[in-house]
């Protein structure tokens, strides 16, 4: 079995330490260790599939299917870790499978309880993805902060998890803040002293302590902290805000965090430098001197999680083509009696994201009308594959009722319908088309250019398709089914004739993007939207206005 780093966090939620794990994995992979990372989060929920936006953020996917936390989409980003559906645990999963193990009589008549049972089901979870990725180190974040009631069982699995194996194959991080009053001009230790005191008390010492903090810490605050909550002066590691994310591995670097780590686990490792990432992301990233401005015009806008995945893939097409990616959010459900040249006008690309229920859609139907008839670069993902497949059977076909099923199932022209397989489907959690589906791409079209592939490989989550009885009137209107999942002649890709770049997929691209290696579709998404070349669409516009 490999070794372990668990990481906690403290105060206030939102502290990064989803950032704070990417990054850690992202060192010590550099260093020349095979890591995976996990997130235990402690609601009930068995996954986050059912859950708002609003109150979640977005729900990542992964190859095999799993809907999971967001942070995910960080280890990933970060790492080259395999991400899969055992990498994220839930209360709600933990219970489910303990109360399953009690119904078939595994327990053999004993009386179920939190300790031992529910804490070692997480402890087994746990060891199941450090054995089966077979990892130097496995690192596991846990949601929520010290002192919440819902965290307790997972906190006392890591406690019980670090007497078990010794400090040599457990390490333990606890993630604090380090307020900055600007009253006093002072930085306060007290919140990190408590929150360390709190976890003490629950049996849990920090072997390294990760600050959270606006402004740099000086050596007297850092021997403070080193003295009260009892850990090593070098443990204390300043954690500042950066203005990229991307920088934080390096900041981690400078403070000697990885030679820490790899010393209180006793690994002996050659010390690299992240040079790649730096010269790669992070002087891109700082030194871009031509500016994009990209619409995202979406329902979920207002917070900023619930596209996470597709604003990074954004950030890594500016990556990719040297230049600064301004994200310009547009409620859709302003756009419906709007002008849309008033949110739109200085847009250089417009991408239109997923997202499920009828608000907001006759906003983005005018986003990608928009587009479409003044040339700018568009991408539609998932649900904006199907706003962009409505406004195109409304505006250029005539079929001006033209509808998906989900917003209105007495439609007479429902270009977008539910699969078959999907219609008796009583139950909302893990019963949608989810994970990797193969892709055949046909050649000479932006989509081939962009990947210079003929099969891809695209993750999905979604109930609704095209409606393939409408691909020959698309076909002689323009439209070009670019993708297709073969096996059952679902279209998962198309583009317009007569347009600089316009490509909606049915699939999410966002989360297979790397700072270091943009997705093909949005390094070309962006390139078209840097380009000076402004195509006059005068006449094809008025020819595909009804």
């Amino acid at each position: 079995m490999g070794k372990f780093i668990f990481i906690t966090g403290g105060v206030v939620s939102s502290l990064g330490k989803g950032i704070a794990a990417a990054s850690i994995g992202k060192l010590l992979e550099s260093r020349g260790l095979k890591t995976t990372i996990m997130k235990c989060d402690p609601y009930l929920n068995v996954d986050p599939g059912t859950m708002n936006p609003y109150q979640h953020g977005e729900v990542y996917v992964t190859n095999d299917g799993a809907e999971t936390d967001l942070d995910l989409g960080h280890y990933e980003r970060f790492t080259n870790a395999q991400i899969s559906q055992d990498n994220n645990i839930t209360t709600g999963k933990i219970y489910y499978s303990v109360i399953m193990k009690e119904r078939k009589g595994d327990y053999l008549g004993k009386t179920v309880q939190i300790i031992p049972h529910i804490t070692d089901e997480i402890k087994n979870c746990i060891k199941k993805v450090s054995k089966e990725k077979d990892v130097d180190i496995t690192i596991v974040e846990i949601g929520g902060t010290v002192g919440d009631i819902e965290s307790l069982p997972f906190l006392e699995a890591i406690r019980q998890m670090k007497w078990e194996l010794g400090p040599t194959y457990a390490l333990n991080i606890h993630v604090t803040l380090l307020p900055y009053i600007k009253s006093a001009g002072e930085q306060k230790t007290k919140p990190t002293q408590h929150s360390v005191g709190r976890l003490r008390e629950i049996g849990i010492t920090p072997d390294i302590i990760l600050c959270r903090t606006e402004k740099h810490i000086s050596k007297e605050e850092k021997d403070k902290i080193a003295l009260f909550c009892n850990v090593d002066r070098e443990a204390v590691i300043e954690a500042a805000d950066v203005k990229h994310i991307y920088e934080v591995p390096l900041a981690f670097k400078k403070e000697g965090l990885d030679d820490l780590i790899l010393k209180k686990l006793n690994i002996k490792s050659e010390d690299r430098d992240l040079k790649e990432w730096e010269d790669v992301v992070v002087k891109r990233l700082r030194n871009a001197v031509k500016e994009v401005r990209i619409a995202v015009v979406g329902k979920y806008i207002t917070l900023p999680d619930a596209y996470k995945s597709i604003y990074e893939a954004l950030v890594h097409g500016g990556i990719a083509n040297n230049v600064k990616v301004t994200i310009n959010k547009v409620d859709s459900s302003e756009l419906e009696h709007a002008d849309p040249a008033k949110f739109l006008a200085d847009s250089d690309g417009i991408l239109v994201p997923g997202g499920f229920g009828s608000r907001g859609i006759a906003g983005k139907i005018k986003a990608v009308r928009y587009a479409r008839e003044n040339g700018i670069p568009f991408l539609g993902i998932c649900l904006g594959m199907q706003i962009a497949t409505i406004e195109f059977a409304k505006n250029v076909c005539g079929l001006k009722d033209a509808n998906s099923t989900e917003f209105d199932q007495e439609t007479k022209n429902p270009v977008i319908n539910l699969l078959d397989e999907q219609r008796d489907i009583q139950t909302m959690g893990a019963t949608m088309r989810l994970g990797a589906f193969p892709c055949t791409v046909a050649k000479d079209t932006l989509t081939h250019q962009a990947y210079k592939k003929d099969l891809i490989t695209e993750r999905h989550r979604h109930r609704y398709e095209f409606n393939n009885e409408y691909k020959g009137l698309f076909e002689k209107q323009g439209v070009i089914f670019s993708g297709i999942y073969s096996p059952k002649d679902l279209v998962e890709i198309f583009e317009l004739k007569n347009h600089p770049w316009f490509v909606a997929c049915q699939f999410h691209p966002e989360f297979q993007s790397k700072p270091e290696r943009a997705h093909p579709l949005f390094r070309n998404f962006i390139k078209a939207a840097a380009s000076p070349a402004k195509k006059d669409l005068s006449s094809a516009s008025e020819l595909q206005r009804h």
